[in-house]
C-alpha cells in the first residue's frame, strides 16, 4: 500500500489522462477502498475522543424536487396489519442517488462503455463487475478530514458564493487543509464543505423548483492538476455537500477529456469513492468550535446487488 505509484508514473490512458487500473490487481473491484486496511481503521478509531457523533445523511426527501431531473423523491407508504399492531414501510420509485449518496465504480466510466479496471458495460449492467455490493461487503471505515472552503475563503478575505460555479484548484484545496490544521495521510476521505447544503436549506420552494437541470455549485476544478493532486494524496474518496463533488456545471469547452467531467478520471480511472449531497453543516460547526478537522468515518453502503450507487449511511465520530 505504501508503494502506490505517483500520478505521473501511471500509464497513459487511451482516452487521455493516466490510468490507475490494475494497481490493486487485474480483478479488483474495490478501487481505492483497498487502502482502508485494518491498520488504518485502528488509526481512525483513535480519533474518537469525546464520543460525539455526526450523522451525514439528509432526510430522503430533503432535495425536493431532486436536483437531477431524471430522479424523483421516493414515495413512502406505511401498511398496517394485525389490527394496527404491526406497521411496515414501502418506498416506491426509490432513487438512492437523489439525496446523500455514494457513486459506485459502476456509476461513471473512464470512457463510453469502459469502466474502472477495464470492466465492460455488459459486465456492469449484469452486476458482475464494480457494483456497490462489493463495497457493502467491505464497509467504509477510516479517517475523514474536513476541508472547510467557506471558512478558508473568509479567512483570506475572498468572497465565496455557495450557489456559484466556483472551481477549487490545488491552491484552494491546500489552503483549506492548512486552515484546518490537516496533514493528509494515505487512505483519507476528504469531506469537502462548500456551503451549498446550507444555502439550499435557506431557499424558498419557488427557487428550489428552478434548480433541477440548472443547478450551479462550487466544487473541484476540472483539471489534470486536481486529479494529480488527489491521486498523489492517495485519498480513498471525496464526499461533499454539493451536487457533484466537482464544480457544476462542467466547463463548456477548453478542457480536455477525461477531465472536463472529472468523474471519468476519479471514478473511471482511479477507482475513487465520490459522495454527493452529504449533510456536513453540523460536523463543520463542531470542527470550527474545537479546531479538530478530522474524525472517524463509518459508512455501510446498501447491499444492493447490481447497484450503481447507495445512500451514504455515513457517520463521523470525534
Amino acid at each position: 500500500m505504501a508503494s502506490l505509484p505517483s500520478y505521473d508514473d501511471l500509464p497513459e490512458g487511451p482516452a487521455g489522462g493516466r490510468l490507475a487500473w490494475h494497481v490493486f490487481g487485474a480483478d479488483d473491484q474495490l478501487g481505492l477502498l483497498n487502502l482502508l486496511t485494518p491498520a488504518r481503521v485502528r488509526e481512525a478509531a483513535a480519533l474518537v475522543r469525546r464520543g460525539a457523533t455526526f450523522p451525514l445523511d439528509h432526510p430522503l426527501d430533503r432535495y425536493r424536487p431532486p436536483l437531477h431531473p431524471d430522479r424523483v423523491v421516493p414515495e413512502h407508504h406505511v401498511t398496517t396489519a394485525l389490527s394496527g399492531l404491526l406497521l411496515d414501510d414501502a418506498y416506491d420509485r426509490f432513487h438512492p442517488q437523489a439525496g446523500s449518496q455514494w457513486d459506485a465504480l459502476a456509476h461513471v466510466g473512464y470512457d463510453a462503455g469502459v469502466f474502472y479496471n477495464g470492466a465492460t458495460l455488459a459486465q456492469v449492467t449484469s452486476g458482475t463487475r464494480n457494483t456497490v455490493d462489493r463495497w457493502a461487503r467491505h464497509g467504509v471505515v477510516g479517517r475523514a478530514v474536513v476541508l472547510d472552503m467557506p471558512a478558508t475563503f473568509a479567512a483570506a478575505g475572498v468572497d465565496h458564493d455557495p450557489s456559484s460555479t466556483l472551481r477549487y484548484g490545488v491552491e484552494e484545496l491546500r489552503a483549506a487543509a492548512e486552515h484546518g490544521g490537516v496533514t493528509h495521510r494515505p487512505g483519507d476521505v476528504l469531506l469537502l464543505h462548500t456551503g451549498f447544503g446550507e444555502w439550499y436549506a435557506a431557499q424558498d420552494a419557488a427557487t428550489r423548483e428552478r434548480l433541477p437541470g440548472a443547478v450551479t455549485t462550487p466544487g473541484l476544478a476540472q483539471t489534470e492538476d486536481v486529479a494529480r493532486y488527489l491521486w498523489d494524496l492517495h485519498a480513498v474518496g471525496v464526499a461533499s455537500d454539493n451536487y457533484a463533488v466537482e464544480a457544476w456545471p462542467p466547463p463548456a469547452g477548453g478542457v480536455p477529456e477525461p477531465f472536463r467531467f472529472l468523474h471519468r478520471t476519479l471514478i473511471g480511472s482511479f477507482g475513487m469513492l465520490l459522495g454527493e449531497l452529504w449533510h456536513l453543516a453540523d460536523l463543520v460547526a463542531d470542527c470550527r468550535a474545537d479546531g479538530r478537522h478530522e474524525g472517524m468515518l463509518t459508512s455501510a453502503p446498501l447491499h444492493a446487488p447490481g447497484g450503481t450507487g447507495s445512500t451514504a449511511n455515513a457517520l463521523v465520530l470525534k
